[in-house]
């Protein structure tokens, strides 16, 4: 080998020159940024974003759901490949939306500033929490040029809701994602275990976990306090000591008990989308096709909320099946790669939403964070589709249960009997479609 060849295999890399870059080199997936995110964020912190309710069996399944599903690729030509769609009537980069977040200031200062920046660069809708630590008009001002949607729960009190929804109509939203899933707050045990409040109380752990993650804790002490500033009508005397005492005001207080009649008149309050968020019920999807509700997301709070619940990609077949094109339908919960969105609209879902995976990489490098992850589930999902034998997200809908099989669905051999014997020598092995019941 010349000299010249064994210095070009030697030869490393130069040093990255941003923030993107070196995410490119050092995270391929997004457990890398989950694993990279731990490090930036104190302990508390972090397992706030990872923990479920009691014994989190609803988020365990969440994901173990996927790995039941399995490929059946076809081979055809994947000319002209793309992720594009629509969603709500307007037109979408890929089938995916950013899930509303609370408190997400307090995994990196730039909070859901950063969040709409990336998701406005990724061509893709962002639901913007009740709980933001941002105001939705400053999100609004941030991306301009965003789908925006706002997230809330069903107010009871009527003159409450309508100062809410015009509101969130001049800081120009276009739609409503509304929570039907929070009647009660979770029993998330890891948060008590870690005396974790939001914002983060002052105490010993504190002190301690913010000496060892200094890089947090000045981005936290340099910026301005956690608060909840789209709940400044809801709750008039002031900011709260911590996100289950704002729950226990608004549960007991504003938010009395609501049912589909609020549902309703929502929907005769508000002229655009209407997504309802939390919907794991066939007939409850149904209802809300009735209603004229435009879309559901189905959803169990990420496995926050009551444990022991199905995953949405659990039920997702059967609510498919019983609201039959009516109502367009977002599944969240579980999705960590491009090929669990492949297999959830295999399944009939119009979109899939994400929690989790964005407030990773916000956590481990703010708007940069979030656009990697981003551009991971794009590549992801167009390397799944293109070794599928699928060329577009509507033909993806469109064949897509033959191209997936789950792990309960039965493999038989069965001899061709129409195809003459002297055609093919050899006998030849077909699969059936048998199921079990």
């Amino acid at each position: 080998m010349k000299f010249k060849d064994i210095k070009a295999l030697t030869a490393g890399q130069g040093p990255a020159r941003s923030a993107s870059e070196r995410l490119s080199r050092r995270c391929h997936s997004v457990e890398d940024m989950r694993l990279l995110a731990a490090k930036r964020l104190p302990k508390s912190v972090f397992e706030y974003i990872e923990g479920g309710g009691e014994d989190e069996v609803s988020l365990r399944r969440n994901r173990s759901s996927f790995d039941d599903w399995s490929f059946l690729p076809k081979w055809g030509s994947v000319a002209n490949h793309s992720l594009s769609s629509t969603l709500l009537g307007g037109p979408v980069a890929m089938p995916l939306t950013l899930s509303p977040t609370g408190g997400t200031r307090l995994f990196h200062p730039d909070g859901e500033t950063a969040v709409a920046r990336a998701a406005l660069e990724a061509g893709i809708p962002y639901g913007l929490a009740h709980l933001s630590t941002t105001t939705m008009e400053a999100v609004s001002a941030a991306a301009p040029g965003l789908r925006r949607w706002f997230n809330l729960e069903p107010i009871a009190d009527k003159v409450l809701l309508q100062a809410v929804l015009d509101r969130v109509s001049n800081a120009g939203y276009e739609a409503l994602l509304v929570n039907v899933d929070c009647r009660a707050i979770g029993h998330r045990e890891r948060d008590y275990r870690n005396g974790f409040t939001a914002p983060p109380s002052i105490k010993p752990r504190t002190v301690i976990e913010g000496a060892l993650h200094p890089r947090w804790a000045l981005g936290f002490l340099a910026n301005d306090a956690i608060a909840f500033p789209n709940l400044d009508a809801e709750i008039p005397d002031g900011p709260l000591s911590s996100t289950p005492d704002m729950w226990r005001t608004l549960l007991a207080g504003s938010y009395e008990p609501t049912d589909w009649d609020d549902i309703k008149d929502l929907r005769a309050r508000w002229n655009g989308p209407i997504i309802l968020k939390g919907i794991v019920n066939p007939h409850d999807a149904v209802t809300a096709a009735d209603i004229g509700i435009d879309a559901i997301q189905v959803s169990n709070h990420g496995g926050r909320q009551l444990d022991h619940m199905a995953s949405p990609l659990d039920v997702l077949p059967d609510i498919v099946d019983k609201t039959a094109g009516r109502i367009e339908i977002i599944v969240d919960g579980g999705i960590r790669r491009g090929s669990d969105i492949v297999k959830a609209l295999a399944l009939g879902a119009d979109a899939c939403s994400i929690g989790r995976p964005y407030l990773y990489g916000l956590a481990a490098a703010s708007q940069a964070g979030v656009a990697h992850v981003l551009k991971m589930f794009a590549a992801d999902m167009t390397r799944t589709m293109m070794l599928l034998g699928v060329t577009t997200v509507e033909e993806l809908r469109g064949e897509g249960r033959e191209l997936i099989r789950h792990r309960n669905e039965v493999f038989t051999r069965t001899l061709p009997t129409e195809i003459p014997s002297a055609q093919f020598p050899a006998a030849q092995l077909a699969y059936s479609d048998l199921r079990t019941p």
